[in-house]
């Protein structure tokens, strides 16, 4: 299990580093890959795109992608987006590691 831990907002900006970041672990092949999204604030639809990204690669590679949320404004961007039912979504790394 290998746990990416981000903060502050994951937009246009930050995304290219967001997405490095996540290429780097998936690419040491973790049989679950945790990002912990507990400490963001926003986040844009080019951070969401990195996520699908990563979850369409992990899934390939036959592993799991989970995320962490505990923002109910990433919450409900999940859920108007319908990537809620793409990703596992659990609210603390216990349970992402455990799901």
């Amino acid at each position: 299990t290998a746990v990416l831990r981000a903060r502050g907002e994951i937009d246009v900006a930050s995304a290219p580093e967001f997405h490095e970041a996540l290429s780097g672990l998936i690419a040491e092949g973790p049989a679950i890959l945790v990002v912990d999204l507990s400490h963001v604030s926003f986040i844009d639809s080019t951070g969401l795109g990195v996520l699908v990204s990563a979850e369409k690669q992990t899934r390939a590679d036959g592993h799991g992608l989970r995320l962490v949320v505990t923002h109910p404004q990433i919450t409900r961007l999940l859920e108007l987006t319908g990537l809620d039912e793409v990703f596992t979504v659990v609210s603390n790394t216990t349970d992402a590691v455990n799901a």
